[in-house]
């Protein structure tokens, strides 16, 4: 890749009280092999010591802000509105890109101009960059996303004239607000999944993925709701209503048993069956789970799964290395 035909790839990281976390995802960014990177930080105003972070690598940004905002939706399109860049991503302030993520990314969509999107395999890891999970995907279409096939959130690139097509974040979203522009560019353009980890999301107790998976479920009616009346997707939604509703219902079942909420999640299991009963056979551990917990037995499900992610992952943690987040055993 000769320098002449580098695209500027332009990055966002949105934050408000995550230094905790903050350093490692700005060094993870910066130390990306890619050597033309717009890099803008959008800081709500945090008051945990961010700040001095911040001016820490004030030269290395393209730009910053640091100001108070109207949450996470109105920071990420603050952000992208700044950006100049072909290829546009954003990452929250307590996730991490993988060593070489930017690069294979690029090279992804300048092979496949036909793509909108690309996206990697993801790592999960908690709040002490242990190890959980690898989330590992395929390539999916807007049908599949209507679905609820869901990414994890910094795998994502997109391309900025479809961005720029089907618009920005919608305000109206607070939890599936990547989800729902997914949805858009795939609806617009063909998206590519690259078999590589790109990306590190970090699980723990004030994500909002943990702190609020009940409140998924009203989102992801909503965007159903308004796919229906979308001009582009409705056809597509009548046409595959009970396979779209009775995922939607499995992936209710699934944020509620993450909520605790075990006798609703198996409502919600039970009407994804009357649907398309295939849907609840493939999330079939998640049925037991919630049976589990709805006799009291939560918390040995919990302690099962505490002891496999030991015995799958013993020491492995990510940390960031030179060029990156990487695997390491430690």
């Amino acid at each position: 890749m000769t320098e002449m035909i580098q695209p500027l790839v332009s990055i966002v990281t949105p934050s408000y009280n995550q230094a905790r976390f903050l350093e490692e995802t700005i060094r993870s960014v910066l130390r990306q092999s890619y050597p033309k990177i717009e890099y803008i930080l959008v800081d709500g105003g945090s008051t945990d010591g961010s700040l001095d972070i911040i001016h820490k690598y004030a030269d290395l940004f393209a730009r910053w802000v640091f100001e108070p905002d109207e949450g996470q939706v109105d920071a990420i399109n603050k952000g992208l509105k700044m950006t100049t860049g072909e290829i546009v991503a954003w990452i929250n302030s307590d996730d991490l890109y993988m060593a070489g993520a930017v690069m294979e990314a690029v090279k992804a969509l300048q092979a496949n101009p036909e793509v909108g999107m690309v996206y990697g395999d993801g790592i999960m890891v908690d709040e002490n960059g242990k190890l959980l999970d690898r989330h590992y995907y395929r390539t999916y279409d807007v049908l599949d996303l209507l679905c609820f096939e869901v990414l994890l959130q910094p795998t994502v690139f997109m391309r900025r004239t479809v961005l720029e097509e089907v618009g920005l974040l919608h305000a109206e979203y607070d939890l599936v607000l990547d989800h729902d522009l997914w949805v858009r560019m795939a609806s617009h353009s063909p998206i590519l999944h690259i078999p590589s980890f790109w990306a590190v999301e970090r699980s723990h107790e004030s994500a909002k993925t943990i702190a609020l998976s009940s409140k998924f479920v009203e989102e992801a009616e909503k965007l159903i709701g308004s796919a229906e009346q979308s001009a582009s997707l409705g056809p597509r939604v009548e046409a595959h209503r009970r396979q779209i509703l009775a995922s939607l219902h499995a992936f209710a079942a699934r944020r509620l048993i993450d909520a605790g909420e075990h006798r609703q999640a198996l409502r919600r299991l039970s009407q994804a069956f009357m649907q398309k009963p295939g849907i609840v056979i493939r999330y079939w551990y998640k049925l037991i789970q919630a049976l589990g917990g709805a006799l009291g037995l939560e918390a040995l499900f919990l302690f099962y799964r505490r002891t496999r992610r030991k015995i799958q992952h013993q020491t492995t943690r990510v940390i960031v290395g030179e060029k990156g987040a990487e695997l390491v055993d430690k």
